[in-house]
């Protein structure tokens, strides 16, 4: 059993900043527990935009607080993120937020992330994996 708080992991190497200066995400469960997804809280900061193609992963999203505006880069859809709403990238989905208030919300991943990835200029996460662990 694992048991952490938000609170435990400030200040580690599992509380990241993105080079941007968009957001950081506490990331809370990690590749390296090997339960098959990470689980993070993500803050994104007030009058920034970031665009995001996780060609890699699958993410789910719910918002926690703030609001957001999601754009479907694909289609051009639009959508108005608040509290209590979810989204899901379960088709790869080129997107973008843009963010009116701080937006804070719970992330997961799958497959799960490092910890150690940032997103590069098309917007995607590397596949990044942990080291099989050592049989005893």
């Amino acid at each position: 059993m694992i048991v952490r708080s938000f609170k435990d992991i400030e200040g580690t190497d599992r509380h990241t900043r993105a080079a941007t200066g968009t957001w950081e995400s506490k990331r809370i469960v990690l590749a390296k527990e090997r339960v098959g997804f990470s689980l993070h809280e993500t803050i994104m900061y007030a009058g920034t935009e970031t665009s995001m193609w996780y060609a890699n992963h699958i993410e789910g999203v719910v918002c926690v607080e703030g609001e957001a505006e999601l754009t479907d880069d694909e289609t051009g859809q639009k959508y108005t993120i608040t509290p209590g709403t979810m989204y899901l990238l379960d088709g790869h989905e080129r997107h973008t937020m843009r963010i009116k208030e701080d937006f804070r919300c719970i992330c997961v991943f799958n497959p799960p992330v490092t910890g150690r990835e940032d997103h590069d200029e098309h917007g995607v996460y590397p596949l990044l994996t942990e080291p099989e662990p050592e049989e005893v």
